[in-house]
């Protein structure tokens, strides 16, 4: 990789060469009077802009890794958390540029950049443009050069902590108070694990603090700020308290079902879980689960599997589930050879036992487009495998049916080499246009996508799946949709400040809304159920002697559930930090929704019965579920045909209410 890309440059830059495309030249005007300021190598993280004159904020990019198998999303928010500028970048387009004017305002705009991103991004503005970047954490937010310098500040009292990690490129960050010159060096360490960094505290004082952080090295960073505010400025005097005004939700209820809504599970472990567990899991109610079935255990011992698989379903009622073949030691790229088939008319037998009920979707590999060399080696052992299902008609009235791909990601490709030519969905395409009448289902996982701001690629995903398969007279997907394994990282890759707080259960609630949106998904599970020592992402966390508690994403699971009707109702929603879903089942009503911002919202919605129509039904309730991980009704008014509500900031919400009519099946002849 290019490590000369810097985080920061003071002076002049290649601006001259883009005045005549300009889309907002009187903004480039102003810059022209002087030298604009200039950040490199943005990975991810959120750029804060605040201006007092016209101003053109100039974002251009360049690839890093993969960037012709991946599309991305660039985000501009105002101060009110309104959207008004979206850029897609095609996977065709690994360079490009994209100009917006930023207006005068006393609140501060936002500049989404969401990790993981596959291009290194470049942002110019005018050096009036007050500018605060907030780095991700743990993950890498930029590459820098060893020659670049920020500034942060701490506010009197505060107990500020400097922490940063090593990913390859910077290995120190260097920490100089401005006022006095004192010194504080932290050296960034590999570690074993990836959620491992290293953290110095800063001295506290009662005063104001301003202090220098000088990046030594090339490369990746990782650098944040704990106990302050995590913001960096390349000018101290842009220092200043960022402001961000409340904002505004208009929603609109209409009696219009688009479709069920999926089934919502987790991935269940391959063993016999402890009675202590069952609590847990009742806490959670998942309707879905995914599976593994290693095949060289169970060519050795056909029954290895039978007791907890008949455990699931009996005792917690688990009917829906998809299982994916691989071998121990997490082998992924099995062949039709003597231990696969062995495995595979084991997995068939112990099916075909439980008795029938419900459906049991079946994988012949776990992401195949990341594991296998190519598409013929896949190909060649799905053919085998869907010939050895299909020659036994009991296993389809067991309700064995086919999923293909189970692929990693799915619009985009896997993280590997040559992935360009191994997206899922290229990958799926190929083998429903010559297996077609041999597949009962499309699965993919989907991973990485770790910014609150970019879920809404949960519902475009799920879309392009319908688009693939195509819908049927009744508006429903020709193949079952299984988007069966999701978290916000693959793999290890993970961050304690995703995945311990209250950031998870507002992704999860995101990732659950944008997904079902259409009505067009039947089942989505997080991966995975309870933490183990190499993979803490589960929903629940193991305590000693074999005891368990629900992590904040477990707790927002079991409000989502509280709140979970049957079919999707049509809601229409001008919000982009707001996140709802409508739904009913015969006469009950919920709606379910997410702030995912730090800002309060004014939300209304319309739709909904209430004065002077008719008194709204005692029996409405709103709940908020908020950081502190409980559930609290909250007031509402309604009034003019309007519920309207002032929702806090990273808040989850449910209003619940008794309809007086049935809503009508929408009509839908091709995906949304």
């Amino acid at each position: 990789m290019n490590t000369a890309a810097s985080l920061l440059a003071m002076g002049p830059t290649r601006f001259g060469r883009r005045v005549g495309a300009s889309l907002c030249l009187w903004g480039l005007a102003l810059l022209a009077q002087g030298a604009p300021m200039h950040w490199s190598g943005i990975r991810d993280g959120s750029l804060y802009l605040q201006t007092d004159r016209p101003d053109c904020l100039i974002v251009s990019w360049v690839p890093a890794w993969q960037a012709d198998a991946n599309s991305e999303h660039i985000y501009l928010l105002n101060g009110q958390g309104r959207l008004v500028g979206e850029r897609l970048i095609k996977a065709d387009q690994p360079r490009g540029e994209q100009q917006w004017p930023l207006q005068p305002g006393a609140a501060s705009y936002r500049l989404e950049i969401p990790g993981y991103s596959f291009r290194r991004y470049s942002v110019e503005h005018d050096t009036h443009t007050r500018a605060l970047f907030a780095p991700a954490k743990v993950h890498f937010s930029a590459e820098a050069h060893d020659s670049d310098e920020l500034y942060f500040k701490v506010a009197p009292g505060e107990r500020a902590i400097l922490a940063g990690k090593f990913h390859g490129g910077v290995q120190n960050l260097q920490a100089r108070r401005v006022a006095d010159g004192k010194q504080l060096q932290l050296n960034l360490k590999p570690y074993r694990a990836y959620w491992q960094f290293d953290q110095v505290a800063l001295p506290v004082a009662d005063v104001e603090q301003v202090w220098r952080l000088h990046l030594q090295g090339n490369g990746k960073v990782a650098f944040w700020l704990d106990g302050t505010a995590n913001l960096f400025a390349q000018d101290p005097a842009h220092l200043q308290p960022l402001r961000q005004d409340p904002g505004q939700t208009h929603l609109t209820l209409h009696d219009n079902l688009l479709g069920p809504t999926p089934k919502l599970g987790i991935s269940l472990p391959y063993v016999l879980p402890p009675p202590s567990s069952y609590s847990i899991l009742d806490a959670l109610k998942p309707q879905a689960a995914s599976y593994y079935s290693l095949v060289d255990i169970t060519a050795g011992k056909p029954d290895y599997e039978d007791r907890f698989r008949r455990l699931y379903q009996d005792r917690f009622g688990i009917t829906q589930d998809i299982t994916l073949l691989a071998g121990s030691q997490r082998q992924a790229d099995l062949r039709a050879d003597r231990i696969s088939n062995s495995g595979l008319q084991a997995w068939l037998k112990a099916t075909r036992a439980l008795g029938g009920k419900g459906l049991h979707y079946l994988s012949f590999a776990d992401e195949p487009n990341l594991n296998y060399a190519d598409f013929a080696s896949y190909q060649q052992l799905f053919e085998s495998m869907a010939a050895q299902v299909r020659a036994i008609p009991a296993n389809a009235r067991a309700g064995v049916r086919i999923a293909i791909p189970a692929s990693s990601r799915f619009t985009n490709g896997p993280l590997a080499e040559n992935a360009a030519d191994k997206r899922g969905i290229d990958w799926a395409r190929r083998l429903l246009a010559k297996s077609g009448d041999q597949i009962d289902a499309l699965a993919w996982h989907e991973w990485m996508i770790r910014d609150l701001l970019a879920t809404r690629v949960y519902r475009h995903s799920v879309r392009r799946a319908a688009g693939l398969v195509g819908l049927d007279n009744k508006g429903r997907p020709r193949k079952a949709l299984l988007l069966d394994q999701t978290n916000l990282s693959s793999g290890s890759s993970l961050s304690p400040y995703d995945q311990e707080t209250h950031y998870a259960a507002l992704w999860w609630a995101s990732v659950v809304i944008n997904a079902s949106a259409d009505g067009l998904l039947d089942m989505l599970n997080w991966f995975q159920s309870a933490d183990e020592p190499e993979y803490p992402k589960g929903m629940v966390r193991v305590l000693e002697n074999e005891r368990f508690e629900l992590k904040p994403v477990g707790l927002a699971q079991q409000f989502i559930q509280q709140h979970w009707l049957g079919q999707v109702l049509r809601l229409d929603n001008d919000a982009f930090e707001v996140d709802a879903l409508a739904m009913a089942s015969d006469a009950r009503r919920s709606l379910l929704g997410v702030n995912k911002s730090t800002r309060a919202h004014q939300v209304s919605l319309e739709g909904v019965p209430c004065p002077p129509a008719q008194p709204l039904p005692a029996k409405a309730e709103l709940v908020y579920f908020g950081p502190d991980n409980h559930s609290r009704s909250a007031p509402y008014n309604c009034e003019a045909g309007q519920i309207h509500f002032l929702l806090p900031g990273e808040t989850l919400f449910a209003l619940s209410w008794t309809a007086a009519v049935s809503p009508q099946p929408a009509t839908r002849q091709e995906a949304p």
